[in-house]
């Protein structure tokens, strides 16, 4: 993963900004899935590429990504959810 732009440096306000993301991957990932702006997720992509995010998520998101976040990416990345319904509960919970 290449150096964390300074623009993303904001999301990281109690972090060593300098030390990540070479220290601490998971977090950067989680944190720019879970805040990040278009702009830091276009430079997420480009950094780690879309088969390191799903496995990533496939693996380590249980507990770093909201509900709803992880259901999000998990559609836009196509790692398949235990079950259709499943998937459709976790981004929509209220219905």
């Amino acid at each position: 993963m290449t150096p964390l732009p300074a623009r993303t440096a904001r999301l990281f306000p109690h972090e060593v900004v300098d030390q990540l993301p070479a220290d601490g991957p998971g977090l950067v990932i989680a944190r720019l899935l879970e805040e990040g702006d278009g702009e830091d997720l276009r430079w997420l992509v480009r950094s780690a590429g879309e088969a390191e995010l799903a496995a990533w998520l496939r693996h380590r998101a249980g507990r770093k990504l909201s509900r709803r976040s992880r259901a999000f990416w998990k559609c836009v990345l196509g790692v398949p959810a235990p079950r259709p319904a499943a998937a459709a509960a976790e981004l929509w919970p209220l219905a």
